[in-house]
């Protein structure tokens, strides 16, 4: 049996077709958890840490005792991780996260060059920013510098971090914590879920208010920010991973089949695209997938995945290719054909580019520089990854003369008249009833 739902696309109707098959997919992924995340709210929101604790307890670490990661544990997780492989690769990567994400840094800026005026912007980094790091099972250290790195980078004042405890501890594990430290992480708070996004959002006794929070989560967090938007900023909602490989047949086979394997191997609920110039290459990734997994640990949840969420398509036209990328608008795509870099210049929908059979979705999940918090759920079609923008508000800043202020009063009188904003009007002449002042 072929891991991938198949469908042969060679029309704008079977295109459509396959936009159905996208959307339902997401759709089903977009199970209701309102309620319980709507409670799980008000409870931090009326009770601060001792919902905080109450809920850690229950689903993380029952004898959790506080909140806050004391700065004695962080230094003692960086220390058990010192010279090893993992503090090299971290410090590797934080180095070119850094790099990437100084090179698109803004800057304030005003302009006088026009007599009798100043226009300008004020980009001003956040005071506070909480990052939200998954955990529980997992140690995601590389999401940590992901989302911690850029905004040390955009100048945030202060940056904390919340991620669930392990139940054996009661603190997070120490390649996060570690990453917490080489990323210049000012607090860590042992708190994850819908809780930890209220707690941020809300702040209580321990867990301060927050500008922003960023970061991605399973369904519960993404219904929390999603709730909690409006009382505080989000970047994203970033559900379950996506990849889109797109192959023809000079594509490395052995390759493509592990692009598809890294990013369906998280959750079950991940999903990928997988686009071949003909039905004897999809074949030859079917069974090339099939030796792969039987030495994989995760093989299972790569099997759902696959066979589940994802969808194949057999496609030989190059504008249809682009066509059916955009329209999945994948968090990651892989682009692994002879014109690669033409279909890169092509695609509008995709938070990250994979040029070529070298660039795999490791190398830009851990340490190509970009962050690896990215749009999913087709958001690609209007979202950016995370970038130090999402660190940053920008204030317009004015300043006109007494001859500039008159010169336009009548234009702004003229439009603020035909709103009938008498009030405006007045503000433009500069009078209180008809006679200028």
């Amino acid at each position: 049996m072929a891991w991938f739902f198949s469908t042969t696309v060679t029309t704008s109707g079977d295109l459509a077709a396959l936009r159905d098959v996208f959307l339902a997919r997401r759709a089903g992924q977009r199970a209701s958890v309102d309620a319980t995340v709507s409670s799980i709210v008000s409870d931090v929101r009326a009770t601060g840490d001792d919902a905080l604790l109450s809920l850690t307890r229950q689903f993380d670490c029952p004898g959790i005792a506080t909140l806050r990661v004391p700065k004695e544990a962080i230094l003692a997780a960086r220390q058990r991780i010192a010279g090893s492989p993992l503090e090299t690769a971290l410090l590797v990567a934080k180095d070119r996260i850094t790099r990437f994400h100084q090179a698109h840094r803004r800057y304030s800026w005003l302009d006088d060059s026009v007599p009798g005026e100043r226009l300008g912007q004020r980009i001003i980094p956040f005071a506070c920013v909480g990052i939200y790091v998954p955990g529980g099972r997992a140690a995601y250290p590389s999401t940590v510098l992901m989302t911690a790195v850029p905004a040390r980078v955009a100048g945030v004042g202060r940056i904390i971090m919340c991620t669930p405890p392990q139940a054996e501890t009661g603190l997070p594990p120490d390649g996060t914590l570690a990453a917490a430290h080489i990323a210049g992480v000012d607090e860590v708070y042992a708190v994850g879920g819908a809780q930890a996004i209220a707690a941020m959002t809300y702040g209580t006794a321990t867990v301060p208010q927050v500008d922003k929070i960023v970061g991605p989560g399973n369904a519960y967090v993404n219904a929390a920010k999603r709730m909690v938007y409006g009382d505080v900023g989000i970047d994203m909602l970033a559900g379950p991973s996506e990849v889109a490989v797109v192959v023809d047949e000079t594509a490395d086979v052995a390759g493509a089949a592990r692009e598809l394997i890294a990013q369906t191997e998280h959750d079950p609920m991940n999903a990928a695209l997988l686009v071949a110039s003909s039905q004897a290459l999809l074949d030859q990734i079917n069974a090339e997938l099939k030796e792969q997994l039987a030495t994989l640990p995760r093989a299972d949840i790569v099997r759902a995945s696959l066979s589940e969420q994802s969808v194949s398509v057999v496609c030989d036209n190059r504008a249809l290719m682009v066509a059916i990328v955009d329209t999945f608008a994948p968090e990651h795509l892989h682009l692994d054909v002879s014109d690669a870099w033409e279909l890169a210049h092509t695609v509008r929908n995709a938070g990250a580019i994979l040029v070529g059979k070298h660039t795999s979705a490791a190398h830009g999940d851990y340490v190509a520089g970009p962050s690896h918090t990215l749009p999913t759920a087709g958001a690609a079609r209007f979202s950016s990854p995370l970038n130090v923008d999402d660190f940053t508000k920008k204030t317009s800043v004015l300043w006109l003369d007494e001859r500039v202020s008159r010169d336009l009063a009548s234009f702004a009188e003229a439009i603020a008249t035909y709103e009938g904003l008498e009030g405006h009007a007045r503000s433009a002449r500069g009078d209180v009833g008809g006679e200028s002042i």
